[in-house]
């Protein structure tokens, strides 16, 4: 299970922010998906008040609802003291390096299917958890 950091704008919709833009191709397809597949969808967003409300239920209404909202966890209260980096294994957005790869991109990253070369509990020779990277590439680091 992976804890699965999203941005809205750009990433599940494409940017026409404050308003919410026309679903990027296979975002909440993929999503979804990867919700049946046990992992953690965080919204993770510069969107805040009305606005983030609506980035919200337009995801709700499109069959996504999120493990939390620009928080690492559900019950995560904000204090000003401490880092507002969120907790995640993977952060999809528009602004990574290189840009957004596209939701088809990110399905084949990310797939742990029963048929998935990368769906494997611990790596045969060391007995270790695979990393991130291994469980992504389908290889060792």
């Amino acid at each position: 299970m992976l804890k699965i950091a999203v941005d809205f704008d750009g990433t599940i919709v494409e940017d026409a922010y404050p308003d919410i833009g026309k679903p990027m191709l296979f975002a909440f397809e993929t999503l979804r998906e990867l919700q049946k597949q046990k992992h953690q969808i965080i919204l993770w967003t510069y969107r805040s008040g009305a606005e983030l409300e609506a980035a919200v239920e337009f995801c709700r209404e499109n069959g996504v609802e999120f493990y939390a909202v620009n928080n690492s966890y559900p019950e995560e209260i904000f204090v000003p003291d401490f880092s507002r980096k969120i907790h995640a294994h993977v952060f999809i957005d528009d602004r990574n390096i290189g840009g957004f790869p596209g939701w088809s991109k990110v399905w084949q990253m990310l797939d742990n299917g029963e048929n998935s070369e990368t769906n494997h509990a611990f790596d045969e020779k060391t007995n270790d958890k695979p990393g991130i990277w291994q469980k992504i590439l389908g290889r060792k680091q």
